[in-house]
C-alpha cells in the first residue's frame, strides 16, 4: 500500500516570480497552494521603501490567511521573495501564524535578484522554533528562474522530501 504525503506550499509573491515557482512545485508534486496576501497591498512607490524597511526590521504585515494550520500536512514548502536581503513582512507574519508544525518536514526557498542574504536563515530559525525540521532549501535568482534548471532541482528536492520516511 502506497502512503500519500500531504504537502502544503505556502508563499508570498509581489511580482509573480515566487508564485510561478510555487505553482511549478504544485504541478509537479501535488500539494495545496496557500498564497499569503498582505491585507494592505504595496504599490510600486511603496513596495521597496516601505516594505523593504519593514523587512529589514523583521516586521509582520497583517495577512490573509491569518492562521495556517499544518497539522494535516506531512511536508511544508515555504517560498519568499527577498526584500532588503530578508523575508518579506507577509512571510514573517505567515511564519508567526503557523500552527501544528511540530515533527513536520519543510523545504524552504527564496527568489531574488542576486543574493538571498538572511532570508533562508530567518525561515529555518522560525520553523525550527516551532518544531519543524528543514530538510531542503534553495535560492533562485532571476536568472535561475528563467533558466529553469534550478527550479527543476527544487522540484526534485521537494519530491525527495515528500517521500514517506
Amino acid at each position: 500500500m502506497r502512503m500519500t504525503v500531504k504537502t502544503c506550499i505556502i508563499y508570498h509573491s509581489y511580482s509573480g516570480i515566487t508564485r510561478g515557482v510555487a505553482e511549478q512545485i504544485s504541478t509537479a508534486c501535488g500539494g495545496e497552494l496557500i498564497e499569503v496576501k498582505p491585507r494592505k497591498n504595496y504599490n510600486k512607490l511603496t513596495v521597496y521603501p516601505v516594505g523593504g524597511i519593514r523587512a529589514m526590521r523583521g516586521g509582520c504585515d497583517p495577512i490573509d490567511p491569518d492562521t495556517i494550520d499544518l497539522s494535516g500536512c506531512d511536508l511544508t514548502v515555504i517560498g519568499s521573495p527577498v526584500w532588503s536581503f530578508k523575508t518579506t513582512p507577509a512571510i514573517n507574519a505567515a511564519l508567526a501564524a503557523l500552527t501544528g508544525c511540530a515533527g513536520k518536514r519543510a523545504v524552504i526557498f527564496a527568489t531574488c535578484g542576486s543574493q538571498a542574504g538572511e532570508t533562508l536563515d530567518i525561515m529555518r530559525t522560525a520553523l525550527e522554533e516551532k518544531g519543524a525540521t528543514v530538510v531542503g532549501e534553495a535560492v533562485l535568482t532571476r536568472k535561475d528562474v528563467n533558466d529553469g534548471a534550478k527550479v527543476r532541482e527544487l522540484v526534485d528536492l521537494v519530491k525527495g522530501a515528500g517521500r514517506p520516511v
